[in-house]
C-alpha cells in the first residue's frame, strides 16, 4: 500500500528538493503541496493524506498553529514538522500540538524516509540533532509524543487496548505499538511497572 505524502512549504525549491527525493519511491504517492496554511486546509476538505511534511514558518499561520487544527480536524494524518529551526521551545510545541516527528531541512532522503515509516507505525521520529537539542535542554525527561501521553492515562485508568483504541479512535494495533514504545521509553517490563514509574516521574 502506498502511502499519501503531502507537503506544506512556502519554499518552491523545498518543495521540489523533497518532491524529486520521494517521487519514484514505490511506497510513495505524491499528493501535492501547499505554501501556506489555507491552501492546506482547502486541501484537506478533499482529500486525506496520510502524512503532512509541514514547515513550521508559514506567511499566513505557524506551522504549529496549523498542527493544531490539522489534528483537530483530521486526527488520522500524521503530522511530520519540517523546519531549519533546532529550538527545544519549537520543537516541544510542535509535538504538543499533535506532530509525530520533528526533522530538519537538511535531512537526508534515507532520514526522511524513516521519518515517514516510523510515525505510520505509531512512533515518535526525532532527526538526530533534534534529539541533541531536547536532550541537552532536559537530559532527563522522557520525550513521549501527546499521542503515547494520552495512551498512558487511558492505561493507568485500567483500559484495554481495545478501549483505548475506540477512546481514541485509532486502531488496536496502534494501541499496541503506543504501549511497547512507553515500555520500552521508561524502560519496563510490564503495565504496572509502567504506571509506577510514571507517577514517580509525575507524568500521571
Amino acid at each position: 500500500m502506498k502511502l499519501g505524502i503531502f507537503v506544506v512549504d512556502d519554499h518552491y525549491m523545498v518543495i521540489e528538493g523533497i518532491r524529486s527525493l520521494l517521487q519514484k519511491e514505490k511506497t510513495i504517492d505524491w499528493m501535492g503541496h501547499a505554501t501556506n496554511a489555507a491552501s492546506c486546509l482547502s486541501f484537506l476538505k478533499l482529500h486525506e493524506p496520510d502524512v503532512i511534511l509541514m514547515d513550521i514558518n508559514l506567511p499566513d499561520k505557524s506551522g504549529i498553529d496549523l498542527c493544531k487544527e490539522v489534528k483537530q480536524l483530521h486526527p488520522a494524518v500524521a503530522v511530520l514538522g519540517l523546519s531549519t529551526f533546532n529550538q527545544q521551545a519549537i520543537i516541544k510545541n510542535m509535538m504538543d500540538n499533535g506532530a509525530s516527528g520533528y526533522v530538519l531541512k537538511n535531512a537526508t532522503k534515507e532520514e526522511l524516509l524513516e521519518a515517514i515509516n516510523s510515525i505510520i507505525k505509531g512512533k515518535a521520529y526525532y532527526s538526530f540533532e533534534v534529539l541533541s537539542s531536547l536532550r541537552k535542554a532536559e537530559p532527563n525527561q522522557l520525550l513521549i509524543t501527546r499521542r503515547e501521553k494520552e495512551v498512558l492515562l487511558l492505561i493507568a485508568e485500567g483500559l484495554t487496548n481495545a478501549e483505548i483504541a475506540e477512546k481514541l479512535f485509532i486502531s488496536i494495533p496502534t494501541v499496541n505499538t503506543h504501549r511497547k514504545s512507553l515500555l520500552e521509553k521508561f524502560d519496563v517490563k510490564n503495565t504496572a511497572m509502567l504506571i509506577g514509574k510514571a507517577t514517580k516521574l509525575d507524568l500521571l
